[in-house]
């Protein structure tokens, strides 16, 4: 019988393992990806009606080769995930299914894009059509540490100085406690705030709620939540967007503490002590904010429109 050198009939074997696995690996490699069209990323979103100007969000990003998809934060409400962008020569579609609306129509978004703009209208639930606008949401990205200044007294434990309510006050202060008795108007401060760490000690009533938004615009949730597992819309959750690791929740009517630090988007939540969210990033605003202007310090603002609540002690150490 003939015998093969040892070398020579390793290489035979090689090629012979590469010409049958070519094949099937080939077929198996993705297509080449195409250039992310310039609609994907996030939108800072401004609704104009009769005057007025309310925020909006939007984020676009691709589910494989073939399809967009994205999350929309309303003027209220939490983001809502959006199945399929429609995007061709410029132009954008999409539409999404009410979800606090008291209609049951899908609201309609068109829009054309425009550099780093976009313009469009929205059909709401109830057939009202609004003109919109949107330009690209900051990264918020910090490129060096932040140092810490020193602790301010938002609440002085007297009186409602150096905050102002939005709206007709129901906003009062017993006994170094800040109450809203029943639902009302939100309270925000005077002043804006960029990075912060804030400590906030409150007690929310059996089946109430109420939020802490960070400058304005993203909310950390308050609620009667012990015993509940975390969702994204309970106690230690930024609204609709992070759910909290675990649920430290006090029983309601006791008092309770949020520790928050917000570097650009990055947020570290401790509730009663223990970290719920460590360093997340938060994508855009949330339902109820006071603007869509991320790039922007804010301040402080209180929810008071969804039952009583009461605080204690606030306090914030800013960051530069």
């Amino acid at each position: 019988m003939r015998r093969f050198p040892l070398v020579p009939a390793l290489l035979l074997l090689v090629v012979a393992l590469f010409n049958n696995c070519a094949s099937p690996l080939a077929a198996n490699t993705p297509p080449e990806q195409q250039p992310a069209p310039g609609i994907e990323g996030r939108w800072d979103i401004t609704i104009y009606d009769d005057g007025k100007v309310y925020p909006s969000w939007l984020e676009v990003f691709h589910s494989g080769t073939k399809r967009l998809i994205g999350h929309y934060v309303g003027i209220s409400g939490s983001a809502r995930p959006i199945s399929k962008i429609n995007f061709k020569d410029g132009k954008m579609s999409f539409t999404i299914p009410p979800q606090w609306e008291e209609e049951d129509n899908d609201l309609s978004f068109e829009a054309s894009l425009q550099g780093d703009s976009l313009a469009g209208t929205l059909v709401a639930a109830n057939g009202k059509s609004y003109k919109w606008s949107g330009r690209r949401a900051p990264s918020l990205h910090r490129d060096k540490d932040v140092v810490w200044g020193e602790p301010l007294q938002l609440f002085n434990g007297k009186n409602l100085d150096g905050w102002r309510a939005m709206g007709d006050n129901q906003w009062v202060v017993e006994s170094g406690v800040l109450k809203s008795p029943r639902s009302g108007a939100n309270l925000v401060t005077e002043k804006t705030f960029n990075d912060f760490k804030l400590h906030a000690e409150f007690r929310c009533p059996k089946g109430s709620n109420s939020g802490l938004y960070l400058r304005g615009r993203y909310e950390v949730q308050i609620e009667d939540s012990k015993g509940k597992d975390p969702q994204k819309d309970l106690l230690g959750a930024v609204y609709g967007f992070i759910k909290p690791s675990d649920m430290p929740a006090k029983d309601a009517g006791e008092w309770q503490t949020y520790d928050i630090t917000l570097v650009g988007r990055m947020v570290t939540i401790v509730l009663n002590g223990k970290q719920v969210v460590c360093n997340q990033e938060i994508p855009g605003i949330t339902g109820g904010a006071l603007d869509s202007r991320e790039g922007e310090p804010g301040p402080i603002m209180i929810q008071g429109d969804h039952g009583p609540i009461e605080f204690r002690k606030i306090t914030i150490t800013p960051g530069r």
